[in-house]
């Protein structure tokens, strides 16, 4: 166990590094010591900012900056790759979701952090909600009996001019549509919160933004357990981001959690009292945009687990599972037909 302060580099200095930036200022034992944007305006602009050398490479970032850990903020496509060169110097490496856009280029990087003795981290920060957690806790004292049915649902707004801000959105080998970007953390929820996935069936349509991947999509589940589960996910909801929300239906109790981005109680109901009831109340927030407040927990995870003091939240491994719901739901889309989990590593 140690208590001496780790140092991060962080790569990628566009739409979500600014709730990184935070939670590392505000995590006593981290260190921002560099950052890295191909932008060199943008790279600058962050080193400056907060007063750190700034790189347009991650080569030359590896080489030179000051970093115990790699954080990932680029477009998902480039994750996978960058970890591996970041696992190869020796640096712990921390991704964004997803952790890559191939159950391939996924393997690839649990195998390159594995092989340097490194950590990987990949972020998925709503688990962290506290809504989310005294879910979490409900479903693991049992308190649903067998459970029915569970559904999420993502009704948010991408205008155009989000995707054309960044020719990589909506591509994919780079990003991936609205089920693999804004719908990411909602199928981590489903399948952590419910267990292992047996099939999916899916549909997806690119209705109305000029993109390669998709704009809109639902998915029906088959659980391992029995239940069944529905994703529905827009991004063309008029006029702005209405809902992010998961339900869960069992034979003695429904959950609902909503809000923009599963950060508010909107039904709790149980057969039988416990005392997390009363935290009901309380444990609604309301974040300043659709990514909350979870990346300071996550990040306090990150220092734990180099402290040697826990374990990961979510890790490579745990990581990829969402991966392959998501790759999963994309086969079913393409094809027409009732995919089977595991998938073949070569999808």
């Amino acid at each position: 166990m140690t208590h001496r302060t780790f140092d991060l580099a962080l790569v990628g200095c566009g739409r979500i590094s600014k709730n990184h930036f935070d939670a590392i200022a505000r995590t006593d034992g981290l260190r921002l010591g560099a950052v890295c944007d191909v932008d060199e305006a943008r790279a600058r602009e962050a080193g400056e900012a907060y007063g750190v050398p700034w790189f347009t490479s991650l080569d030359e970032l590896l080489k030179s900056a000051r970093c115990d850990i790699v954080a990932l903020c680029t477009p998902s496509g480039l994750h996978a790759p960058q970890g591996v060169l970041a696992a190869r110097a020796g640096k712990h490496v921390l991704s964004e979701k997803p952790m890559a856009t191939t159950l391939a280029a996924a393997d690839d990087l649990v195998e390159a952090c594995d092989a340097a003795g490194v950590h990987l981290f990949v972020v998925k920060q709503n688990r962290l909600n506290p809504p989310i957690q005294l879910l979490r806790r409900a479903v693991d004292k049992g308190r649903f009996g067998r459970i029915y049915l569970a559904n999420v649902t993502v009704r948010w707004q991408r205008p155009q001019d989000y995707y054309d801000a960044a020719p990589w959105r909506g591509t994919w080998e780079f990003d991936g549509g609205a089920i693999m970007n804004q719908a990411s953390h909602y199928v981590d929820l489903l399948q952590w919160l419910v267990g292992p996935v047996e099939s999916v069936v899916a549909k997806t349509a690119t209705q109305a933004r000029q993109i390669e991947a998709e704009d809109s999509g639902a998915a029906v589940l088959k659980f391992r357990s029995g239940a069944l589960g529905v994703i529905e996910v827009n991004v063309l909801t008029y006029p702005r981001n209405l809902e992010g929300s998961i339900t869960i239906l069992g034979e003695k109790g429904s959950v609902k959690i909503g809000g923009t981005a599963v950060n508010k109680v909107e039904h709790w109901q149980f057969a039988e009292y416990d005392d997390d009831d009363k935290q009901i109340e309380t444990v609604s927030t309301n974040p300043p945009n659709v990514y909350g407040f979870g990346h300071l927990g996550y990040y306090a995870n990150v220092l734990a687990v180099l402290r040697g003091e826990a374990k990961a939240d979510t890790d490579g491994r745990a990581g990829r599972k969402s991966l392959e719901l998501i790759l999963a739901i994309y086969e079913s889309a393409k094809t027409g037909m009732t995919v089977p989990l595991p998938l073949a590593v070569g999808r």
